[in-house]
């Protein structure tokens, strides 16, 4: 495909199998082209197949935004001990299984923080994608740094065409076709096409490993090339493959290391060092282990509402990104969540061994089950009476992590409603 049509087309890590996520505002395809968005739109009215959103999920994109543009200043508060008591109290036999960080935003005069193994660090699995999200958003404004449009337009206008790097993968990606609206469900395949926004929204909104290693792909090309992104086909293939691979993990790193750091975070606490896909880690070694904290994903989405994760418009575009506007899962799958507007990431990491009297499930694993969490919540969604973040890491073995976390946000969610009664 030629450089032209590339920017003129307009448009392991594990989820839960059956139900899924969707993210991004649903009126949003006016602005991004996202086609999938309008596809949850129209499935919502009734006039396309698909679920209909929850009360927290019909937000539209002026209402998806930064609530704490006000308080750039604003860092972590030291813990509060009643507050941290009654999360110690929620976690209770399982606490030495836990790292867990909770900011009540709902008083932003009185914020009040909540932390137990805040620096606990694990594999977080797909919430590692927010990395990738971040490193693409630096490169956008590396390249265009006084141009909001021309970001813009990169992200809608940009035609990405899967290759190797997207090889392979079970989650689902969602293609609607605006004009027959009908929405096709299955495996990212080489040749498949979206512009470089629906590349984006499959890797946060149903956690995509294929669509997360393009993306990576992706980021590392608009660090190369800067404001001559992006380069054609032919010149993709030539340059991945007559890189030396030394100088293609240097540039991963400068993709996806030095935007963390830029960015007031610690490398040592949150690191995605690989690519998703078996193929992607083939043809680029990135250097390092992922891994994450509690603490450290909570500072990421707080400086992301402070729109200090790369500038307002960066931070903004991540945020919504991460708006769940259908199925939830795991934490974000909490009835007590139903009517809020929930910003949401997880993932999850489990592997078995031969024990008697045990048998292996998915995320209830008895070597490793690892269960990874970074949730806001505005609740309820139109006038966010509360306001939080809360981010988990979580190692309980044998036992469903999905169902383990989900309780845990009910029981969060139920701790900050008690303190906040009117």
């Amino acid at each position: 495909m030629n450089q032209l049509l590339r920017c003129v087309l307009p448009f392991l890590l594990a989820s839960l199998t059956v139900p899924v996520v969707h993210a991004y505002p649903i009126d949003g395809y006016a602005d991004t082209g996202i086609r999938r968005v309008e596809g949850a739109r129209l499935a919502n009215e009734g006039q396309a197949r698909g679920a209909k959103q929850p009360p927290g999920g019909l937000l539209t994109s002026p209402q998806v935004d930064l609530r704490l543009l006000d308080q750039k200043e604003l860092n972590l508060p030291p813990k509060d001990p009643e507050f941290t008591a009654g999360l110690m109290n929620l976690l209770g036999k399982n606490a030495s299984n836990y790292g867990v960080a909770v900011l009540d935003l709902s008083d932003p005069d009185k914020p009040r923080y909540a932390e137990h193994r805040g620096n606990y660090r694990q594999n977080v699995g797909s919430v590692g994608k927010i990395v990738v999200a971040l490193g693409l958003f630096q490169a956008l404004a590396d390249a265009w740094p006084d141009d909001i449009e021309q970001r813009t337009q990169i992200l809608r206008n940009t035609s990405v065409t899967a290759d190797a790097f997207s090889q392979r993968d079970h989650h689902k990606i969602r293609i609607f076709d605006v004009e027959k609206r009908k929405l096709t469900r299955r495996t990212m395949r080489i040749g498949d096409q979206g512009s470089l926004w629906e590349y984006l929204d499959w890797m946060l909104s149903v956690s995509s490993n294929s669509a997360a290693s393009m993306t990576m792909r992706e980021a590392m090309l608009l660090r190369q090339y800067g404001k001559d992104y992006p380069p054609s086909e032919n010149e993709i293939k030539r340059f991945f493959k007559e890189t030396p691979r030394k100088e293609l993990t240097a540039l991963f790193q400068l993709t996806f290391f030095e935007p963390i750091t830029r960015n007031g975070l610690s490398l040592q606490k949150l690191r995605q060092g690989s690519f998703f896909t078996r193929k992607g880690k083939h043809l680029v070694n990135g250097g390092g282990n992922s891994y994450g904290t509690a603490r450290e994903l909570m500072l990421f989405a707080l400086r992301m509402e402070q729109g200090r994760l790369v500038d307002e418009f960066s931070s903004r575009q991540i945020k919504r990104l991460l708006y769940m506007t259908e199925r939830r899962i795991r934490y974000a799958s909490s009835p007590a969540l139903k009517n809020a507007a929930v910003y949401f990431k997880s993932g999850s990491l489990y592997s078995c061994v031969e024990e008697e009297g045990f048998t292996c499930k998915p995320y209830a694993g008895n070597k490793r089950n690892y269960m990874n969490s970074m949730t806001i919540v505005e609740s309820p969604a139109e006038n966010r009476h509360l306001h939080y973040i809360s981010t988990l890491v979580s190692n309980v073995l044998r036992r469903n992590a999905a169902v383990e976390q989900q309780s845990m946000a009910t029981w969060i969610h139920r701790l900050i409603e008690r303190a906040h009664k009117q």
